[in-house]
């Protein structure tokens, strides 16, 4: 009796292994096709981001990933970024990089720095404002360092905005000088500046001659412009650090701190002498204009800045009493 032919394992094994890498040849590119895929919907997402995304490896001193908004908001090379760290501190403006580099060391220290916001330059030259965030996103661990990682957006329109709602605040806006609010705040500061360190300061007070008359004859126009010419006299004579304010209708307010009594009758006097010079012409006449000065020093009985204002005040309606166009000290 013969034997009958058995099946041959050895060809199926070799089947099913090619048939098990088959799929998962399968598997994986299905599996490539996806994190594609996911890539393709990342960078179109982040490309939609009107702000930078980044990493920075803080052993390797090296920026590891930008977003596609780098390009965008600083006007560089990502590429250059990613080589060189160097080019973010290039970017940065030269007043602001101190800052910059010193708050990412506070990230490293306290886990995340949220308020930070700097100056950068673009490529074109232009200078924009950001709020980066940052925080450490890896901690030293296996031979690796620390991963800051952050989020920089443009906040440069916010504070143009900001810049312009706190001029329109603290500005008269005819004049463009302080308004009287901000005047006396600013003075007040200095007030008490001068009286902590026993420094010297004076106040003055000028009102402008026969101003109604001015209006009545010229027009309210003709008015205004006498008023934006005197402010700009204050603005030419005074010194840095000097402040100068509208206060009232035709009255003006300068407050001069670390001026001794001397000095600052030479600034009244040489406002006083802009002030003459300045020639106005209508259709029908020519004139120029004169102002009344109280001026006051700094003593050391002033327990408050009104002290000096009172005095100033009193000095400057003697000026008009005693015949208008002069400086009178009180």
């Amino acid at each position: 009796m013969g034997w009958a032919k058995g099946k041959d394992h050895r060809a199926e094994i070799p089947a099913a292994a090619e048939a098990q890498a088959r799929l998962a040849l399968i598997h994986a590119q299905a599996e490539v096709a996806r994190l594609r895929e996911r890539e393709e919907l990342f960078n179109l997402l982040l490309g939609g981001v009107n702000a930078v995304l980044w990493a920075f490896d803080w052993r390797a001193q090296r920026v590891i990933y930008v977003s596609p908004a780098y390009e965008r908001i600083f006007g560089r090379s990502a590429a250059l970024l990613l080589a060189d760290f160097a080019e973010w501190r290039n970017a940065i403006y030269p007043d602001d990089l101190e800052y910059a580099q010193q708050t990412m060391l506070d990230a490293l220290d306290q886990g995340a720095v949220e308020t930070r916001e700097y100056r950068i330059i673009r490529g074109d030259g232009q200078l924009r404002w950001l709020s980066d965030k940052c925080f450490v996103g890896r901690q030293p661990e296996n031979g690796q360092g620390p991963l800051l990682v952050g989020i920089a957006e443009d906040i440069t329109d916010k504070k143009r905005m900001e810049g312009e709602l706190h001029r329109l605040a603290t500005t008269d806006v005819l004049t463009e000088s302080s308004n009287r609010r901000h005047f006396f705040e600013c003075a007040q500061r200095e007030f008490d500046r001068a009286k902590l360190y026993a420094a010297p300061m004076a106040f003055l007070l000028l009102d402008i001659d026969d101003f109604k008359r001015i209006n009545d004859t010229h027009g309210h126009h003709v008015g205004d412009l006498v008023l934006q010419q005197i402010a700009r006299c204050g603005a030419s004579v005074l010194r840095r650090g000097d402040l100068f304010g509208r206060i009232g209708g035709e009255e003006f307010a300068v407050l001069l701190p670390g001026c001794v009594p001397e000095l600052a009758d030479q600034i009244a006097k040489r406002l006083q002498r802009e002030i003459q010079r300045l020639s106005f012409q209508t259709a029908v006449s020519h004139f120029g204009v004169t102002a009344s000065f109280g001026l006051t020093s700094l003593r050391a009985s002033d327990a408050t800045l009104h002290e000096m204002f009172a005095r100033a005040d009193a000095a400057m309606y003697r000026a008009k009493r005693l015949g208008k166009n002069q400086v009178v000290v009180g």
